[in-house]
């Protein structure tokens, strides 16, 4: 990229590589990596910044495929200036965007309140908003008050649940802007029965999911449209595990990537993927599950940048 940026008192750094800014740890270079020192900052960046270069908001990377012709235009990665998270006396919690989902759900719970659904959910704050996050039958639309945004144009907005219109994993947002904090409402309990809770929900998570393998989490949404609730009464029928499994994946590999024997609608990094092969072995998921069941899988997953062959 030859077009002249403007200059923030951020970093800003030319031809970034973002395999290590991602959980599967996979993915081409980025024109542009863009960390703002504080909302300001990021503001004026993006008012003063060509129209014509695109812009794309990237997270810690949790629940991302980078192509391995990576990303063109500006990839903004937001850092220490958004990871704050405040309480007030009307049991709000207000988070930057860059703010850990599991330290959020632990800080709260210090406090004596309940974002315990938060605990499991990798990530943060502002992926947990864009996706509409959820686990244990809570989803942000259920807490989420406002969040402020920095539009393509340089203009900070609120944006409602409303205006977001929430839906499963998803959320509509302006085309380039980036979430900078949100503000949650929270119930209340003892801190010790919730930190008791997150406790429970840790180990029924790392007894079902490969938590030590490199994945990005669940690859496909549930074409059942609602998380796993962990209720006694929760089915499993249109679990996109279960139409994996149905369709003799578990385990399923290609090139280095593969699907957990553990859980099988989680996609590793198991042997020195490409971001080639974890897609098409996603792709593939998808063909054999449609045959077999007749359903269309949905990729959770967020895909972005170019092949290499681009």
């Amino acid at each position: 990229m030859t077009r002249s940026l403007p200059t923030p008192r951020g970093a800003l750094t030319a031809d970034r590589p973002l395999d290590s800014l991602t959980w599967l740890r996979v993915g081409g270079p980025a024109d542009w990596l863009f960390q703002p020192a504080d909302q300001d900052d990021l503001a004026l960046f993006l008012r003063d910044l060509n129209p014509a270069i695109p812009v794309f908001a990237m997270g810690v990377g949790s629940n991302l495929i980078v192509r391995d012709g990576g990303i063109r235009g500006v990839v903004i990665r937001l850092g220490r200036g958004f990871n704050a998270i405040e309480f007030s006396d009307d049991d709000v919690v207000t988070a930057g965007a860059a703010a850990l989902d599991a330290h959020v759900a632990r800080k709260a719970a210090d406090q004596g309140l309940d974002l315990t659904f938060l605990r499991t959910i990798p990530g943060s704050i502002g992926g947990a908003v864009r996706m509409n996050a959820g686990c244990y039958g809570s989803y942000m639309a259920d807490h989420l008050i406002d969040a402020t945004i920095v539009t393509r144009s340089g203009e900070t907005l609120t944006l409602t649940p409303d205006d977001l219109q929430f839906a499963y994993r998803q959320s509509e947002l302006p085309e380039g802007s980036v979430i900078t904090r949100a503000r949650l409402r929270a119930g209340r309990d003892a801190p010790a029965d919730l930190h008791a809770r997150m406790e429970d929900q840790l180990a029924r998570r790392d007894a079902s999911q490969p938590t030590r393998e490199r994945s990005a989490g669940s690859t496909f949404r549930n074409p059942a449209g609602f998380s796993s609730t962990g209720r006694d009464d929760d089915t499993h029928d249109l679990k996109a595990w279960k139409l994996i499994d149905a369709a003799g994946l578990r385990g399923h590999r290609l090139g280095g990537a593969q699907m957990s024997e553990k859980h099988p609608n989680f996609l590793l990094n198991a042997d020195n993927a490409t971001a080639a092969d974890l897609e098409a072995l996603g792709e593939l998921v998808r063909d054999r599950v449609r045959a077999d069941s007749g359903h269309e899988l949905q990729w959770e997953v967020i895909r972005v940048g170019m092949s290499a062959s681009n």
